[in-house]
């Protein structure tokens, strides 16, 4: 089995190295090189390769957007990411937008290649410090989950007033309580979730 590799990067001597070890290998060859967004907008779809390497910050496009724009056109076609960019919003928007893997540039070509490989066979390849940032967010996720999971029913309804803005006396009058009961409520709320004040517990709804 022979992989069509396309590459889209602006960084020309990184694209042509890319190029270069792709084309080295026995069982891929790249099948197409962009040195700009615009371009690959518009040729990939009729390229249909197997993998795509993908940089983010291109200089006239992001390249999350231009996965997002392709992915539905290019079912069959899957896009590594290659980029310097290591912070949570570019990883898990690379990913909502349908990459199937992402890399930090400055990994060895060998990790490039074997990440094509991975990718070609269903797998999700990701450098190291990537893996570990996508595995404490859902990690962080679950915790958060279970914590809402110890509330009460009438508790989550306090703590979805809060969310809204209603004062505590407006809560307790849609409650039909006293305004202490509402305090305790939100003491226990405060205590399951672990936190120390409302935007936090909030932002633990919200998240």
């Amino acid at each position: 089995m022979n992989i069509s590799v396309a590459i889209v990067e602006d960084d020309k001597n990184y694209n042509n190295a890319l190029k270069t070890i792709v084309d080295y290998q026995d069982n891929m060859t790249c099948v197409a090189q962009y040195f700009n967004g615009e371009s690959a907008l518009r040729k990939l779809k009729e390229q249909e390769p197997d993998v795509v390497l993908m940089d983010i910050q291109l200089q006239d496009h992001s390249g999350i957007d231009i996965v997002a724009s392709l992915k539905e056109f290019l079912p069959d076609t899957t896009f590594i990411m290659c980029t310097t960019f290591e912070d949570d919003e570019k990883i898990f928007s690379a990913l909502r937008a349908g990459a199937s893997g992402y890399l930090v540039k400055g990994e060895p070509m060998e990790k490039i290649i074997s990440a094509i490989l991975e990718v070609s066979n269903g797998g999700a390849p990701m450098s190291f410090n990537i893996a570990k940032r996508v595995l404490q967010h859902f990690h962080e996720t679950k915790v958060q989950v279970q914590s809402l999971s110890l509330l009460t029913p009438t508790e989550k309804e306090v703590l979805e007033c809060l969310a809204q803005g209603l004062l505590y006396k407006e809560i307790a009058d849609k409650k039909c309580v006293t305004i202490d009961t509402i305090k305790k409520h939100i003491g226990n709320i405060y205590r399951k979730l672990q936190v120390t004040n409302k935007v936090e517990a909030i932002n633990k709804l919200k998240n």
